[in-house]
């Protein structure tokens, strides 16, 4: 298990059973209690946790996760993130028309999902896998944002890509988030990436987040959209009925894959 996994796994255990031990979390996975203290040092400095004697406590301000990179990200969730990309082309735009890729893994497996013996809508996307994979067939034209790319989720970010994005309408946006709250909305670790997925949402007639049911409650540093800027939503049967019913009460349509 990578460090940034446990590490996460310990965020969500503390607010799960409102303190954690640094003797049941080193037996629980198999490492020394030194890599735990030092797991929850980092996580205490990084504001995610509150270090006290022999564990830690959940912050009082909210649940915040460590971010991962796009290949540990890749291997959380697989059922779901593909169940949920399955879903999503129910939304896609005619053969004319446009559509957004967000950098992501769900978002990814979307893509992987499009027929290559058929006409799509022109794809633009901040993703260099994504738009790897798209411009390799000829059923549809892949416009790549240009900008900073960030390593550890291989997409372009920053002011310039945000720029282009600007002078463009597209039909739709499928857009991925790291968490997303009724209080916080749609958000991301990254200024830059929130920057981008920013403009993604002002640009598109309709958007569409596609995210995954471990994302609900936890709050990233910065938000990106409120929930009334999403139109649908596409999760997992991991959505309670309450938290459904507060997301649609806001406007946004919840659809479980």
């Amino acid at each position: 298990m990578y460090a940034e996994e446990r590490q996460r796994l310990i965020v969500s255990l503390a607010h799960e059973h409102d303190r954690v031990a640094v003797a049941e979390l080193a037996g629980r996975f198999g490492v020394t209690t030194e890599t735990i203290r030092r797991d929850l040092e980092l996580l205490d400095e990084r504001g995610l946790l509150q270090r006290v004697h022999g564990g830690a406590l959940p912050r009082a301000t909210g649940i915040f996760a460590p971010e991962l990179g796009l290949v540990e990200r890749e291997a959380h969730n697989i059922p779901q993130k593909s169940a949920i990309a399955r879903r999503a082309l129910d939304y896609l735009p005619a053969a004319h028309g446009s559509m957004i890729l967000d950098a992501g893994t769900t978002t990814g497996q979307l893509a992987a999902l499009l027929p290559e013996d058929a006409p799509l809508p022109t794809v633009i996307t901040n993703s260099v896998a994504i738009a790897a994979l798209l411009s390799a067939q000829d059923t549809t034209d892949v416009l790549m944002l240009g900008g900073r790319v960030r390593g550890l989720t291989q997409s372009v970010v920053g002011a310039s890509a945000a720029d282009a994005l600007g002078r463009l309408r597209v039909d739709i946006a499928y857009l991925g988030a790291n968490g997303m709250s009724a209080q916080h909305g749609f958000s991301t670790p990254d200024l830059d990436e929130a920057m981008v997925k920013r403009a993604m949402v002002s640009i598109a007639r309709r958007v569409v987040a596609l995210v995954d049911s471990s994302k609900i409650g936890t709050e990233s540093l910065h938000s990106f959209a409120r929930l009334s800027d999403v139109d649908v939503l596409i999760t997992d049967d991991g959505i309670t009925d309450a938290v459904r019913a507060e997301f649609t009460e806001q406007g946004v349509e919840v659809v479980v894959a």
